[in-house]
């Protein structure tokens, strides 16, 4: 039998369904249950399957985790069916919300987790106040569910009930309650996950420093800015991840400050694990001003730890489709400097097949090349069938030795 990770990559849904049915492992069930409601492809017998596992699993966990995995593939009937409930006839969100609300103070506590699961996707308001009142259930599980429901719900009235749970609960509770204040934001939001980035539980400072990063400005960052020295290398990559996102979304007039602020913290500690989260995010990011920003700063945090990832990564993107991360490339590259560098970009001009990173390879050799690189370039001339490559090879060639050129200001 593959790994779990290996059925979840390969979204082996039938094989899923059939460790959650019968493995005698109870984490194996629980983790399969947890897969199945994150995967697009679970069809009716996957959820007949979740359905018999919270009917029957005498595993608390797995009940659990299977209530959670019909929620999130919104098979509310099914979970009602599950759960010995009629099925509302009005399938209005107002008529669910009352139908859940009741089911808080139900007598079985898996009612009460599927109440709580399905009054944070509904959004409702109205069952704000419920859900504080559910943060006081006996279950933790219970608690739990509705910390995670009130963040989905995101109103702020509920960040001081839920910074109430962030200390004396067990760690799911607690969990779920930081997690849940990232997305309330607020003053008392912030105030509570500031009392826990310094917690015992590795799992709960990496848990405060993503939730820091949704405030979207600057009243975390020296928090986070404190986190990239924790001991765990999680926390850490996790608090670059915040700060970039900061970064992203903070007022422009204050952004150029807190990058240059940030970045000193950072290079003084060549913490490889922050080169990578950086590199992560220029490879994987999915918002530009994120990755611009990460471009940026791998050229000025690199240390000699870390230099050949900060390399790589920014060398792949020497032809990325935005110009600003091709020039920001550039510079960083000319930031880091040295043999290593000029090797690479020559190494670029003789391997690469796009033509946009030969013409920025050949352009940042102005600012870092020695002599192997000015032949280099005299051959490049001679050589390309490209206008753009020529001129920036000559434009190279005639910095070499001086003090090349900038691209003028930061305009993330």
């Amino acid at each position: 039998m593959p790994s779990l990770f290996g059925l979840e990559r390969d979204k082996d849904v039938e094989a899923l369904r059939e460790l959650l049915a019968t493995s005698d492992n109870p984490m194996v069930r629980k983790r399969a249950a947890e897969i199945l409601g994150n995967l697009d492809e679970t069809g009716d017998e996957e959820i007949e399957t979740l359905v018999a596992a919270v009917q029957n699993d005498e595993d608390e966990a797995v009940r659990a985790a299977s209530i959670d995995a019909l929620t999130q593939l919104e098979a509310i009937d099914a979970l009602l069916t599950a759960l010995g409930r009629n099925v509302p006839e009005e399938s209005a969100n107002w008529a669910k919300a009352e139908t859940f609300v009741s089911d808080l103070t139900a007598d079985a506590p898996e009612l009460r987790m599927a109440a709580a699961n399905v009054l944070g996707q509904i959004g409702s308001e109205n069952a704000v106040r419920p859900l504080m009142s559910a943060l006081d259930d006996r279950d933790p599980r219970v608690r739990a569910r509705a910390a995670r429901a009130l963040g989905q719900i995101g109103e702020p009235t509920a960040a001081g009930a839920l910074a109430n749970r962030l200390h004396g609960e067990p760690l799911p509770v607690r969990r779920e309650a930081a997690d849940a204040l990232g997305h309330l934001g607020g003053d008392d939001a912030l105030e509570g996950l500031l009392t826990i980035v310094d917690a015992d539980s590795e799992e709960l400072r990496r848990t405060a420093a993503t939730s820091l990063g949704r405030f979207g400005d600057e009243r975390p960052i020296d928090a986070l800015v404190d986190l990239l020295g924790d001991e765990s290398d999680l926390v850490r990559r996790s608090a670059v991840f915040s700060l970039i996102e900061i970064l992203s979304n903070v007022d422009s007039e204050k952004s150029d400050d807190l990058r240059q602020s940030i970045v000193e913290r950072m290079s003084a500690s060549d913490d490889p694990s922050i080169v990578q989260s950086l590199a992560e995010i220029v490879e994987e990011g999915t918002q530009l001003h994120q990755r611009r920003n990460a471009v940026w700063m791998l050229g000025r945090v690199a240390g000699e730890q870390s230099k050949k990832t900060a390399v790589e990564s920014l060398i792949n993107v020497l032809d990325d489709e935005d110009q600003l991360i091709q020039q920001f490339a550039a510079t960083s590259l000319a930031e880091i400097g040295g043999r290593s560098v000029e090797t690479a970009l020559l190494h670029t001009i003789d391997e690469a097949t796009s033509t946009d990173a030969i013409a920025m390879a050949a352009f940042t050799l102005g600012k870092v090349g020695s002599d192997r690189a000015k032949r280099r370039l005299e051959r490049l001339v001679d050589d390309t069938e490209s206008e753009e490559v020529r001129r920036k090879a000559f434009s190279a060639m005639s910095k070499l030795g001086g003090g090349g050129q900038d691209f003028g200001g930061l305009d993330f």
